[in-house]
């Protein structure tokens, strides 16, 4: 019988794996489909409409604070770069984040010549959009669009976070999509905007619309495949490789997207 000392049987063993293909590199096995530590798009955004004024006709269902709960909950869960949100209430969206930790900034819509208080219960703020970001906030920017319908004014909202990329949400009129509405002329004008940032960018919001306002040169995702008011909420950007996941909220009347993008190197 032959003998090997243990030293060496265990080198026999390895070489001889290592050639059969079944021993791999930690490097190699860094890159195996399904390994733990396989890195995910590095950017991401979870976009919300969280119909949260307490005038709307889907209130009944954000069952107050929990809508607040499950926008926190969502944002931890995916442990996204940003947020976007709409229909929000200036009080809550600093509640958001002061849990989760975020930057965030905030545009107050105009309701019939002044700003909305939130209301069931007060005390919560003025009415608008956020977006929020993991990242610090370097500029800040937002605007009414030229034109709107009824008594309530549109407008959007872009930052400038400190890894270089432009976040932007809008909630657009709901006065439908066809040419000559201010619906189709906030749409314009948004694409203006983006177009326009001269950085990364990615926007995400409730457009009330199912034809894209992105510009040229950017993709555009949407929820079309959602349970609750499909098709009207929409991502944009010029990040690479965007993926989408819609994820059914229980406190509000949309669902939630999710949106994962490489940034250029």
């Amino acid at each position: 019988m032959i003998r090997f000392p243990l030293t060496r049987l265990r080198t026999l063993m390895l070489a001889g794996l290592t050639a059969a293909g079944l021993l791999l590199s930690p490097a190699a096995a860094m890159a195996q489909p399904g390994n733990v530590q396989d890195a995910r798009p590095p950017y991401s955004l979870l976009q919300m409409n969280i119909c949260d004024s307490g005038y709307a006709g889907c209130f009944a269902r954000t069952q107050y604070p929990k809508v607040l709960d499950e926008v926190v909950e969502r944002i931890q869960a995916n442990n996204v770069n940003a947020v976007t949100l709409n229909e929000a209430c200036s009080g809550d969206v600093a509640e958001i984040a002061r849990r989760t930790g975020y930057h965030y900034r905030f545009a107050t819509v105009v309701y019939n010549g002044g700003p909305l208080a939130c209301k069931t219960p007060g005390g919560r703020g003025e009415f608008g959009n956020a977006v929020l970001t993991k990242e610090a906030i370097k500029a800040s920017q937002d605007e009414p669009y030229s034109v709107f319908s009824g008594v309530e004014q549109r407008r959007w909202v872009c930052v400038t976070t400190a890894r270089g990329v432009d976040v932007c949400t809008s909630h657009l009129s709901t006065d439908g999509e066809a040419p000559g509405t201010a619906n189709s002329t906030q749409c314009a004008e948004l694409g203006k905007v983006l177009a326009s940032r001269g950085r990364p960018t990615i926007f995400a919001g409730d457009v009330n619309r199912r034809a894209s306002c992105a510009p040229e040169g950017h993709w555009t995702l949407t929820d079309a495949a959602a349970t609750q008011a499909p098709g009207i909420q929409h991502a944009y950007g010029t990040l690479s490789s965007p993926t989408l996941e819609l994820e059914p909220a229980t406190y509000t009347d949309h669902d939630a997207l999710v949106i994962r993008a490489g940034l250029p190197k």
